[in-house]
């Protein structure tokens, strides 16, 4: 079993990250949009201010939805995010180098870690970069689960990734705003995690 995966950035180099029983991939540039647009639209509705989301609750969402269950697991979550972006604006602790790359946090599903890459568009655009890194941890053995947060213009390429990665003995989740069918995955809604780590209640929603 391979201990590290290697994610070589645009300029070359690269980071030795763990690679964990479990791993969440996401694009965090997404995800902070749409934290930010339920903020918009859920302030009105509620008529209540919705303070920055949990990074930490998110993450333990998306393992939940990706099925894990309280025990003493390790999970890892990989950001993958534009260079000319520094931070999480959405999100708390939102620094990618100050607050998120190198830290962990326990909870009942076990110890999570957390690192933030960075793309360069004049060598490979984040799109395909995300691609390739689902490609390659769909291919990892060491495994278990592996839950997948792409961007919505990404969607279908990843979908056509993981269809001819055709993991077996893997637990895929695929992580959307709407509803999925087909493929060698299951399919969750990405915007009730991400309510869940806003705070916003489903006795506030009427």
């Amino acid at each position: 079993m391979n201990n590290f995966c290697i994610f070589a950035d645009m300029n070359k180099r690269a980071d030795n990250t763990p690679c964990q029983e479990n791993m969440i991939l996401a694009d965090a540039d997404y995800i902070d949009k749409v934290a930010f647009d339920l903020t918009v639209n859920f302030e009105r509705m509620i008529g209540r201010r919705i303070p920055k989301a949990d990074l930490a609750r998110w993450a333990e969402c998306v393992a939940l939805d990706g099925g894990l269950r309280e025990g003493n697991h390790s999970t890892h979550l990989l950001l993958l995010h534009d260079k000319t972006h520094m931070a999480l604006e959405n999100f708390m602790p939102g620094h990618y180098l100050k607050d998120i790359t190198g830290k962990a946090f326990r909870s009942p599903l076990g110890e999570f870690t957390m690192s933030a890459v960075s793309s360069e568009d004049d060598i490979i655009n984040k799109n395909e970069l995300f691609c390739q890194l689902v490609e390659f941890l769909a291919a990892q053995e060491g495994i278990r689960r592996l839950m997948v947060v792409p961007a919505e213009e990404n969607l279908q390429q990843v979908r056509s990734v993981l269809k001819k990665a055709d993991p077996t003995d893997m637990f895929v989740t695929l992580f959307a705003m709407q509803p999925l069918t087909g493929g060698p995955y299951r399919s969750e809604i990405l915007g009730y995690s991400i309510m869940s780590a806003l705070g916003i209640r489903s006795d506030e929603l009427g």
